[in-house]
């Protein structure tokens, strides 16, 4: 009884205060703080389905938060570029790959990876600072971002609306199960950021004796030693931060261009 109370209390605090509720979730999420708003877009879909929230309000608090938690991160990537993506990357389970991999995908797809960016946590927490370091204008970016946000939130209201009955049902069994329930998914959350992190320092361990640092490899350029250097940055980086004599080939070409490294030369491969 006491769980089917608490159900209902904490649907009758979402009706309340759904829309401040709606902005402030969303802002803290753009803003990088780790309170995923998936849970309570879902709830203010099934909200609306009942018709005691509206659908315009709450597209528009989640679309009004998300745009200007993006716009200081946009702006904070005009000023200090690479510096935000590796801070950002730094809370990341796989920082080696971060910034590449969401650098790649804003080269090929440019603004129109901010119409998807909130749907892949990795791209989510950088595609802004992304668009402020490539120089971009504000108002393209906010007219992405913002189209972005109404995808985003409006994806899962509809999913809120449309599976309002099996949602209360969840919320329903969570109750009766209690604790044990929340103590599963604390489990499984936590195999798998460990897993993660195991896996990780494994790849590590790996790479730690073919690791040279910039300094070391200016060295061996200094010495006059016969190199060949792959920089495997994105395209992103200005020409005049590539290092002189090396050829720029990404990862995903590197198989393609398998002609062009020699095989009678030791090869430095150079990433962020």
């Amino acid at each position: 009884m006491t769980g089917h109370l608490d159900v209902r209390h904490a649907i009758a605090f979402i009706e309340r205060h759904g829309y401040m509720l709606l902005f402030l979730w969303v802002l803290l999420e753009q803003s990088a703080i780790p309170v995923p708003s998936i849970p309570i877009l879902l709830a203010a879909g099934a909200l609306i389905r009942t018709g005691r929230l509206h659908l315009l309000p709450a597209l528009g608090c989640c679309m009004i938060a998300a745009l200007a938690a993006d716009s200081i991160w946009f702006e904070l990537g005009r000023r200090r570029g690479r510096q935000v993506l590796r801070l950002l990357c730094r809370v990341s389970l796989e920082p080696d790959s971060c910034v590449r991999q969401t650098e790649n995908a804003f080269v090929k797809y440019g603004m129109r990876a901010l119409l998807i960016s909130k749907f892949v946590p990795g791209l989510n927490a950088v595609a802004a600072p992304l668009a402020g370091n490539s120089r971009s204008q504000y108002r393209r970016f906010a007219l992405y971002d913002t189209a972005g946000a109404l995808i985003w939130s409006g994806s899962y209201l509809s999913l809120g609306y449309i599976f309002s009955e099996q949602l209360e049902r969840i919320a329903g069994y969570a109750a009766r199960t209690g604790g044990s329930l929340v103590l599963l998914v604390a489990v499984l959350v936590a195999g798998w950021i460990g897993w993660k992190f195991v896996q990780r320092r494994r790849f590590l361990r790996r790479l730690k004796v073919a690791r040279i640092t910039p300094a070391e490899l200016q060295e061996r350029l200094n010495a006059g030693e016969d190199l060949f250097i792959i920089d495997l940055r994105s395209r992103l980086v200005e020409e005049t931060e590539l290092i002189p004599g090396a050829i720029r080939i990404s990862p995903d070409e590197l198989s393609e261009n398998r002609q062009r490294i020699p095989r009678d030369r030791e090869i430095i491969l150079f990433c962020s």
